[in-house]
């Protein structure tokens, strides 16, 4: 195994991350606002507002879901328990202790084993749930007929809070984990150049000098 820089965020997964990052911290602005945290813009302006950057997100997603599938990047979010536990307990235990990170970046698994899996859980589940509820939010006036419908409203909108609240932990967590470790421009300039530190197997390596030789960073 070799350790070099090599490119493993493209162009798009970057413009998608940071697109993402900020319509989420929108969602999130908007949202707080409009359950009546803070009064920086009426209340109509937040809904709309609020609105659009979903309505964006959701196109965004739509067009991260395609190209991960058809450039085989969905690879690197198959869970793993090679290595979880001794991850769960760096994150755990060692993070505190100043032990290094139990994982190495590898070319086609570039998450750890608990990365993967935490990544995995929020495209599968909050999403998807967020989204629909958002949706069924959004579109009441089409189904909210019936003796039912303020209670299926409510159970609605109580599913579509609560999910906001576990994205503003993940966003949380996510910016914590950030300054632990190296330096905070260090975790975060692998999603600016694109390039990381990796190993890479001898075929790997092999495959790259020869038919992708740009995502070699030259020393």
């Amino acid at each position: 195994m070799s350790t070099r820089y090599v490119k493993i965020f493209t162009a798009f997964e970057r413009f998608w991350h940071w697109t993402q990052m900020s319509l989420i911290m929108v969602l999130i602005f908007t949202g707080f606002g409009i359950h009546g945290f803070y009064h920086v813009m009426d209340f109509g302006t937040q809904v709309t507002t609020h609105v659009v950057a979903a309505i964006g997100l959701i196109v965004l997603w739509v067009f991260a879901i395609f190209w991960h599938l058809t450039t085989g990047t969905w690879r690197h979010y198959v869970p793993t328990t090679n290595g979880l536990l001794k991850v769960t307990r760096f994150y755990a235990w060692g993070i505190f202790k100043g032990e290094h990170h139990p994982y190495r970046k590898a070319y086609w698994r570039k998450h750890n084993p608990l990365q993967a899996l935490s990544y995995l859980g929020l495209k599968l589940v909050l999403f998807p749930v967020i989204w629909i509820s958002g949706m069924l939010y959004l579109l009441y006036g089409f189904w909210g007929a019936g003796d039912y419908a303020g209670q299926s409203l409510q159970l609605v909108a109580l599913t579509h809070t609560a999910i906001a609240y576990a994205m503003v932990v993940f966003v949380i967590a996510h910016v914590y984990l950030l300054t632990t470790g190296d330096s905070f421009i260090e975790h975060v300039k692998p999603m600016i150049t694109g390039y990381d530190e990796v190993e890479l197997t001898p075929a790997e390596e092999a495959y790259l000098q020869e038919d992708d030789p740009h995502r070699i960073k030259k020393e």
